[in-house]
């Protein structure tokens, strides 16, 4: 990456983050985050069959059953990226509508290309915008998702608080992200092979080892279930409940706006 490892590059406004392992000044970190999605977004699917052996695909059709998707509603899918969930909610629910929002435009190209987009083109829109400034009136959405990526995002709390905002009061919040192991056994030997493994397997699909270097990072910077649910309650939801998938390596968090 362009910023060197420690390094806490701009910090004019006095408030730092984190860039997997690297400190960064929060004004930096969606432009490196942008970077990241930018470059990787034309094998981001394949990578991801990749690295989980395909099975993402189960933990997101996890997150449907879950989910349960009704006729009529109204999805907002943030940093939906290529559109897996929202095809996934369209399917399940035929008269729903899904919006796609993503801050990386490449990403978005990339799900529009996709055979089911053009199937369900009526049903879906494409949005750039950012998760902590969604441009969308209050109370807009059934339901707000987010698949792997709130741990992408600069100020987690934002994200949270703006999925609150345009959520109706009844609507629902599910997210599903990477997260951690209760066995340190299993999380040692799972972070071995992150480490190891994914990182070189990217640089030899994509031709970009510091990408994947950076994701596998953000996963370990992550919060852990209970400390995610919590700021889940302090966005102001109710009925915070998590179910952990292949055994913590990623969990699905849900929650009302009651």
């Amino acid at each position: 990456m362009a910023s060197d490892s420690g390094s806490n590059g701009d910090t004019s406004g006095g408030k730092t983050t984190h860039f997997g392992f690297q400190t960064v000044g929060e004004g930096q970190k969606a432009g490196l985050v942008h970077g990241v999605f930018t470059r990787v977004a034309s094998r981001y699917d394949l990578m991801n069959d990749l690295m989980s052996a395909g099975v993402h695909r189960i933990w997101k059709d996890a997150m449907m059953d879950w989910l349960a998707p009704r006729p009529g509603q109204r999805l907002l899918d943030v940093a939906g990226g290529t559109g897996d969930i929202a095809f996934r909610f369209l399917r399940r629910a035929p008269t729903a509508t899904a919006t796609v929002l993503d801050m990386t435009e490449s990403m978005l190209l990339e799900g529009q290309r996709r055979a089911e987009a053009e199937d369900m083109a009526d049903r879906l829109h494409w949005v750039v915008g950012d998760a902590m400034a969604l441009p969308f009136a209050d109370a807009q959405f059934d339901v707000y998702t987010i698949s792997f990526g709130i741990r992408n995002v600069t100020r987690i709390e934002d994200a949270l608080a703006e999925a609150f905002r345009v959520l109706r009061p009844g609507g629902r919040l599910m997210v599903l992200e990477f997260s951690q192991l209760p066995v340190p056994a299993m999380q040692w030997l799972y972070d071995r092979y992150s480490f190891n493994v994914i990182p070189p397997m990217g640089q030899v699909v994509t031709g970009d080892r510091d990408s994947y270097q950076y994701l596998v990072e953000s996963i370990r910077k992550f919060p852990d279930q209970e400390s995610f649910a919590a700021m889940i309650r302090a966005a102001g939801f109710d009925q915070v409940k998590y179910r952990n998938l292949s055994m913590g390596i990623a969990a699905l968090h849900s929650g009302w706006k009651v």
